[in-house]
Order: structure tokens, then C-alpha cells, then sequence
């Protein structure tokens, strides 16, 4: 069991009692404790979302090259939580992420009704040459809409380091070990 507990924590970075909580309710499987500890991680950061991240740090990341950069403002509530070199490699890791995925927004709420109308346009006249019934050209049409949000939209994007996680679910694992809110705030990428 305890060497069940030590990898539980080494693949989610939770606390030894949350990870020794988890795989008894999971009867032993390492599997089965790492999905309810993503449940539990989604109903902490439910909770967490509405406190201040008035605290956090700026990070960059430069692309071997030189052609590309990025500067990520991460925000949490306390200090003490920005100066954690795990929050630090957070940070850095979401820089990374942008600076290879060309995230444009940071959540679907970010891009404009504007740019979402003119996509949506351009897939109807696509899907209207295809001849189909009208619901399912508007569900080609959603599905197209929502590749755009997956590849656009850093908290949609699967992360690149673990493609089995979005950068959402990330930044809620972040919340559920630093028991703090953590948001991306701002990012800027450049390019040449």
C-alpha cells in the first residue's frame, strides 16, 4: 500500500492522506484513485474560484531558436505560493504550452462573439455544399466550432507534456495541492 501511496503522489503531487484517502475508497487501484482525486481537484477549484489571486508571479519561456516567446502572468492568493518552485515550474510549463500551441485565448469566455459569428459563417457555407438534413449541418457546424475553442483557447488545449490533461485540469490539480485559487491572468506571445 505504501508504495501505491508514493506513486498516487508522484503522478498527482496531492497529499499523502488525500492519495491514502483515495486508494482505499478505490479498493487499492492506482487508476481508479487518480480519477477521484481529478473529481475531487474539479470540486476544490469550484470552490476556490470565487477568492482573490491578488499574489503570483511573471515567467517566460524563449524557444530554443530565439524566433519565439512568451511572458505568463500566473496568479494565487498568497506569497507564499509564488515563491514555491512548484508554482514556479507551473508557470513555466503553461509558458511552454503557449509557446508551442499558439493559444490565442485564455478561456472560451475571452474570444469575441464577433470572431465566433464570422466561424460559424464560414462552416455553414462549407457544411450547406455537403447536402445534409439542417441539424446535421449545425452539428458539423459545433464540431467545427468547437476544434477551433480546443486549439485557440490555452484552457482547452491538451497540455503538451501529458496530452491526457487539458491546461484546465491542470491548473485544478495546482489548486487542489497549493490549496489556493490559481488562474492564468494575461499572456503574451511573440514571434518572429
Amino acid at each position: 500500500m505504501l508504495e501505491k501511496i508514493k506513486q498516487l503522489r508522484t503522478k498527482t503531487g496531492v497529499s499523502i492522506a488525500e492519495c491514502k484517502k483515495a486508494l482505499e475508497e478505490s479498493g487499492g487501484n492506482v487508476e481508479k484513485a487518480c480519477l477521484a482525486l481529478k473529481e475531487v481537484s474539479a470540486k476544490i477549484a469550484e470552490k476556490k474560484s470565487e477568492r482573490e489571486a491578488g499574489a503570483g508571479i511573471i515567467d517566460s519561456y524563449i524557444h530554443g531558436n530565439g524566433k519565439v516567446g512568451v511572458l505568463v502572468d500566473l496568479r494565487c492568493e498568497t506569497d507564499f505560493v509564488a515563491r514555491n518552485e512548484a508554482f514556479k515550474g507551473l508557470a513555466h510549463n503553461i509558458a511552454m504550452q503557449i509557446a508551442a500551441l499558439n493559444a490565442r485565448f485564455i478561456s472560451r469566455d475571452d474570444m469575441p462573439e464577433e470572431l465566433k459569428e464570422e466561424l460559424r459563417e464560414v462552416f455553414k457555407k462549407d457544411a450547406e455544399n455537403l447536402k445534409k438534413p439542417p441539424e446535421i449541418i449545425q452539428k458539423i457546424i459545433e464540431g467545427k466550432i468547437e476544434a477551433v475553442l480546443k486549439e485557440q483557447v490555452l484552457l482547452e488545449q491538451s497540455f503538451v507534456k501529458d496530452p491526457d490533461i487539458t491546461i484546465s485540469e491542470l491548473l485544478k490539480e495546482a489548486i487542489q495541492k497549493f490549496g489556493e485559487n490559481i488562474k492564468v491572468a494575461r499572456f503574451a506571445r511573440f514571434s518572429i
